[in-house]
């Protein structure tokens, strides 16, 4: 098996502010942030995985965990070989994924997780808030429903959240995503700093395919 990636996670609840944090730090040299979302985007429809995909949203079904890391898997290596992310400079910054245990055992072939940054959400309501009016802005009306959106915990708490408890407790730094992206941001580089600087210090020999 080739080297892992060299990764930290981004992880919590739905508006929590994973995306936001990856874009930021994505956004830094040394660091790149691919988000599942991304992945899904970017698929050709025409490609086998691509096929398979499609089949399942067709019927709005949830694609099988397998074929989602597989997904996954190829989007990482293409950006790889087009040299959009140098696994020997950069630290992986993912969000979105895993989103459950079964997700994280398949990734672990693929993966070396060296943090988890657990944004969390003390206050429930808060979020749930913050999320309709995110959904309000960006003119989604049908995400801004508070039952969708309660749904959406519902989904989290039940498939995704226990994902914590797969890594190291030793591994997960807790951030309150409640305060300002910037306050978060600030909490978030002090933690994948070190990471980053201990990934640069320890290179990783061999090539990653």
């Amino acid at each position: 098996m080739p080297d892992k990636y060299q990764t930290v996670l981004l992880f919590g609840a739905p508006g929590a502010g994973k995306g936001t944090q990856g874009k930021i730090l994505g956004s830094i040299p040394g660091f790149y942030h691919l988000s599942c979302g991304e992945v899904f985007r970017s698929l050709d429809i025409h490609s086998e995985l691509g096929k398979v995909f499609r089949e399942y949203s067709s019927r709005g079904e949830l694609v099988p965990d397998d074929v989602t890391v597989k997904m996954w898997a190829e989007n990482i290596r293409a950006q790889t070989v087009l040299a959009m992310y140098k696994p020997h400079d950069d630290l992986l910054i993912l969000d979105g994924i895993p989103r459950n245990r079964d997700q994280a055992r398949l990734m672990d072939q693929y993966l070396k997780v060296l943090g988890v940054v657990y944004l969390t959400c003390p206050d429930k309501e808060k979020m749930i808030i913050r999320l309709q009016r995110r959904a309000l802005k960006e003119n989604r009306a049908d995400d801004a429903k508070i039952d969708v959106i309660r749904r959406r915990w519902e989904v989290y708490e039940e498939e995704t959240a226990p994902v914590l408890e797969y890594y190291n407790p030793s591994i997960i730094h807790e951030v309150d995503a409640l305060g300002s992206p910037a306050a978060v941001l600030q909490h978030v580089l002090e933690i994948v700093v070190p990471i980053q600087d201990g990934h640069f210090n320890n290179p990783i020999d061999g090539t990653l395919t």
